[in-house]
């Protein structure tokens, strides 16, 4: 009876446990309790630590490839759209179409703000070169500081697809923690009197102009920066979907079904190469560093800009929106609009933020588009 419970245990995973997989199941857990017990984009974090909790769980299998003797895991077979390529685009389809771009028309100028806060992307572009590494691995760490998941992924899986777990799950973790990071970036670079600026109401933006900007921004781009093509062209597509208003069943299924599944299937697979093994070394913490390094940069650069057409408006900008230059949407606009509450109750800066918002996203693929363009 003894040897039976001995060759049980032998043979189960606890037998197989180390000290590693403790640790990044411990990882794990405190991602779910910052989704879950801190509300902190649950959306994001929940599938991503579960992700990593089935993939440190020994013996499950679960991202194993295809044998002669094994059909291979369900996770193996879902990685294979983070692993080509294919999830990034689809999400991208599924933000245009949640996306309102007549912030962005209504003031163009906040077209600066999001170029600025890519800053951070060559910043630490140029700390990865500086550290030794080559210039694709450069790139796929540096491009973390746009803070735009599915743009890391896309980029990582054409440039570095050994990298993809680690910047994968850096740039989606420092999306995640957008509401801890930028709060007091912000603080520290703007004064109280900047943060208490109000901001004018925006113009009313026509029909016309929201179906021009989507077709006219993709034959731009695309015909500028080809290798963009993936990523600019689904986001306009799917922001004409949502403007022309002729398919609203298709509209609603992109804002919601197609989203929400696309974004489980990515973040599980994005949390199930999270190995311990990997995980747990020197190069991991590079990438982590100089991915915290590149969006706080990104971050710092957005609000710099901001403070500096404050200079040049006489006071009309409030500088806290270039925060909102990174391409975490809508969650920086949303730090933006809390700390300007928190300095004056009546300043309403959500519309005004999502104008550097989805300049940021523009920005951060057509950046992606660079970086692969000069070392794809």
């Amino acid at each position: 009876m003894i040897e039976t419970i001995m060759n049980v245990f032998t043979e189960s995973g606890f037998a197989a446990l180390t000290y590693k997989h403790v640790i990044m199941l411990a990882v794990a857990c405190v991602f779910l309790y910052l989704a879950i017990g801190k509300g902190y984009e649950p959306y994001l974090l929940i599938p991503i630590a579960f992700g990593m909790l089935l993939v440190n769980l020994p013996l499950a299998g679960l991202m194993n490839p295809p044998t002669g003797d094994s059909a291979g895991g369900l996770l193996y077979y879902l990685y294979q759209g983070t692993n080509l390529g294919i999830y990034p685009p689809l999400i991208f389809l599924c933000l245009g179409a949640s996306t309102d771009f007549a912030p962005l028309i209504a003031n163009p100028k906040t077209l600066l703000l999001g170029g600025a806060a890519q800053i951070g992307i060559f910043v630490a572009f140029l700390g990865a070169i500086a550290l030794g590494l080559t210039g694709q691995e450069a790139a796929s760490i540096g491009i973390i500081g746009g803070a735009d998941g599915p743009t890391a992924i896309f980029l990582t899986s054409q440039l570095a697809p050994h990298m993809l777990s680690t910047i994968a799950l850096a740039a989606y973790s420092y999306m995640a923690l957008v509401p801890i990071i930028q709060p007091p970036i912000i603080k520290l670079l703007t004064t109280k009197k900047e943060r208490e600026t109000k901001m004018e109401q925006l113009r009313p933006v026509s029909k016309k102009e929201k179906i021009l900007f989507p077709i006219i921004t993709t034959v731009l781009v695309v015909l500028l920066l080809p290798s963009a093509a993936p990523l600019i062209g689904m986001l306009m597509l799917g922001n004409l979907i949502k403007e022309c208003g002729q398919v609203n069943k298709i509209t609603d299924m992109l804002q919601n079904s197609l989203m929400y599944m696309i974004t489980i299937f990515l973040g599980i697979t994005v949390g199930a190469k999270a190995e311990a093994d990997v995980l747990l070394s020197v190069e991991t913490l590079k990438v982590i560093v100089l991915g915290l390094i590149a969006f706080a940069a990104g971050t710092a650069s957005g609000v710099l800009m901001g403070k500096l057409m404050y200079k040049l408006t006489n006071g009309k900008i409030n500088p806290m929106i270039g925060a909102a230059g990174v391409s975490a949407v809508p969650m920086a606009a949303r730090v933006v609009q809390k700390e300007g509450a928190k300095a004056n109750p009546s300043n309403f800066l959500l519309m005004h933020a999502m104008g550097p918002n989805v300049a940021g996203v523009i920005g951060s693929a057509i950046a992606a588009g660079i970086l692969l363009q000069f070392f794809g």
